[in-house]
């Protein structure tokens, strides 16, 4: 069977596509989190959405969720080695959209 291969930004759409997955990335690349402290860090997102993104980035090698044998368990969620490759893409997204906002907001509307 051949495969067809995606465009690459096909790609980091299928990946990091919706309205979460972006921000669940940013918030790991500041450090590992709890579940409750990403609901707390992203208060828009329900608690479906988050563990359906959250089990998705696990399965694309982008995140690890860790559970510790604790009463009760304690689970957090950080980048894996692979996962960290997109922290300079993340950053030029920012470092994009922040641009894009100055234009937007402080330029007059043409």
């Amino acid at each position: 069977m051949i495969h067809k291969l995606e465009c690459p930004l096909e790609t980091i759409i299928h990946v990091l596509g919706g309205k979460w997955k972006p921000m669940i990335l940013w918030q790991l690349i500041q450090s590992k989190k709890r579940f409750s402290d990403l609901e707390k860090l992203i208060p828009d997102v329900s608690q479906k959405m988050l563990s359906q993104h959250l089990r998705d980035l696990e399965q694309e090698g982008i995140i690890a969720r860790t559970v510790y044998p604790t009463v009760p368990p304690k689970v957090e969620y950080s980048l894996t080695e692979y996962g960290k490759t997109l922290i300079p893409v993340a950053e030029s997204m920012c470092a994009w959209g922040e641009k894009h906002n100055n234009r937007k907001y402080k330029e007059p509307a043409s």
